[in-house]
């Protein structure tokens, strides 16, 4: 293996070949209600000019209804004391536009190719709900995923070898729900949320390459404008995204101590200049969300609908966020993340081997790790995702686990050889696979959460399982599904 890989960088073609073959597996559609809130801004702002999308909902209630399930229809067309919003008159919707930007190229492509197509005698509606335009924004999720796992390759090349990176990445990938949210998934924010964050974490590393350890946190200006933009487009993808910028965060604040004891006047103005042109321009990029904001929900705020989820206390004036479910995020039994995940477990020990080689970058990945944790734990209501395959929330955190097990396993390579490590991440992988079919047509009791009773029969049926329904996984996906 060693031989192989010497002197070439083949991991990002075996990232790509990878990604090509798992790809006629994907199954590209919009039906659920979160997807179709994310789908609905590009959809509206482009075909109809506005931000009213009860055309849109009705168009996918009706899709569910035909298939007796009225989720969509409960969750976003039901009226309630929010919805419509009293203020503006508009339907709720809780996500964010994000995903929506980053889906508009494969978007207006899907209306360019239907047009020709059309002007060539077919005769597809050219509404923005048929089949071209959901294909479309379905492969910009998988593609923004490919780029994510390139980058993230990439950053783990920094610290390992080309094999420790690369069965870190691809184990990760394959393990964890963003595999899920790849190809089974394809219109959540996740997989645009994951390339983001690791698209920034890249720029922001930058400025540390060469130097591993301690940074005096300075980068050139277009690093920081870079970064800005990157970090607004983050939060409009995800919001609790934000926390991630904890990371910069907590560096800058070091570098500050440390030029103050050290009255590097000189170093304080360029850090504070840097900084400023970091805020003034990632201000200007949530522009469009604040905007959003104000035309759904009369506020520059998200809907009073995820305010109301997260837990508070009042300290004095002062309401404070607090995580209750700051543990059963990662250990509870039915719906933790390391134990849907089991691999992030050596992912998260992996930091203390990265801690080693660069101290301050591990303990910046763990902190932007907790922040995430923290928020979803302050989910007071939500904070399982039951109904959902696995504890995504934390998807976008996979650099991080990367950067880890990367690092657990540059130092294991060495004492135990390439082959137990590939055995090791292959059991992590038929793990997760075989959740995956309990979850989507085994044994779908699944979807309420881990069920430990007879769960090793289960994960041990699936390959027969999977033979028995070989022919709609290759050919009808959607028979293994609802609302399609």
């Amino acid at each position: 293996m060693r031989t192989f890989f010497a002197g070439r960088d083949l991991g990002p073609l075996v990232i790509i070949l990878m990604f090509l073959i798992l790809l006629p597996f994907s199954l590209p559609r919009i039906a659920l209600s979160d997807e179709v809130q994310y789908y609905a801004y590009l959809r509206s702002f482009y075909f109809d000019r506005d931000l009213n999308f009860y055309n849109e909902y009705q168009h996918f209630a009706e899709i569910g209804l035909k298939n007796d399930d009225p989720a969509v229809s409960n969750a976003l067309l039901r009226s309630d004391d929010a919805n419509p919003n009293p203020v503006t008159g508009k339907l709720r919707n809780v996500a964010p536009i994000g995903s929506a930007l980053l889906w508009a190229p494969g978007f207006v492509v899907a209306d360019l190719w239907v047009q020709i197509a059309n002007a060539g005698g077919a005769a597809i509606p050219r509404d923005g709900y048929s089949q071209p335009y959901i294909v479309a924004v379905c492969l910009m999720s998988a593609l923004y995923s490919l780029l994510g796992l390139l980058l993230t390759y990439r950053l783990a090349r920094i610290y390992t070898g080309q094999l420790p990176a690369l069965i870190a990445t691809i184990a990760v990938f394959l393990s964890t729900p963003l595999v899920f949210y790849t190809y089974l998934a394809m219109a959540w924010s996740h997989a645009n949320g994951f390339f983001l964050f690791t698209l920034f974490l890249t720029i922001w590393m930058r400025g540390r390459e060469g130097n591993l350890g301690l940074s005096d946190g300075q980068r050139h200006w277009s690093v920081w404008l870079a970064l800005g933009v990157v970090a607004g487009l983050m939060v409009m993808t995800r919001e609790q995204l934000g926390l991630l910028l904890l990371i910069p965060a907590v560096e800058a604040l070091a570098a500050y101590i440390g030029a103050l004891r050290r009255r590097q006047w000189s170093l304080l103005r360029r850090l504070f200049a840097g900084h400023l042109l970091f805020l003034a321009v990632f201000v200007v990029s949530i522009t469009p969300q604040l905007a959003t904001y104000w035309v759904l929900n009369g506020r520059i705020g998200p809907s009073s609908t995820v305010g109301g989820k997260l837990a508070f206390v009042q300290l004095g004036p002062l309401p404070i966020l607090v995580s209750p479910r700051f543990w059963d995020t990662l250990i509870h039994p039915a719906h933790g993340a390391l134990l849907w995940s089991p691999i992030l477990f050596l992912a998260l020990a992996g930091l203390a081997w990265l801690f080693r080689r660069d101290g301050p970058l591990a303990l910046l990945l763990l902190i932007g790790f907790l922040g995430q944790v923290y928020i979803n734990g302050a989910f007071g209501t939500t904070w399982h995702l039951s109904g959902s395959f696995g504890f995504r929330r934390l998807i976008e955190c996979t650099p991080i686990f990367v950067l880890g097990l990367s690092a657990l396993l540059a130092w294991l390579q060495p004492r135990l050889g390439w082959k137990p490590l590939v055995v090791g991440a292959a059991l992590f992988v038929a793990w997760n696979v075989g959740l995956i079919a309990q979850w989507t047509f085994v044994r779908t009791e699944l979807r309420r959460g881990l069920i430990w009773d007879d769960m090793l029969w289960y994960q041990l049926q699936v390959p027969l399982q999977i033979l028995s329904r070989l022919g709609d996984i290759l050919f009808n996906r959607c028979r293994l599904t609802t609302n399609c």
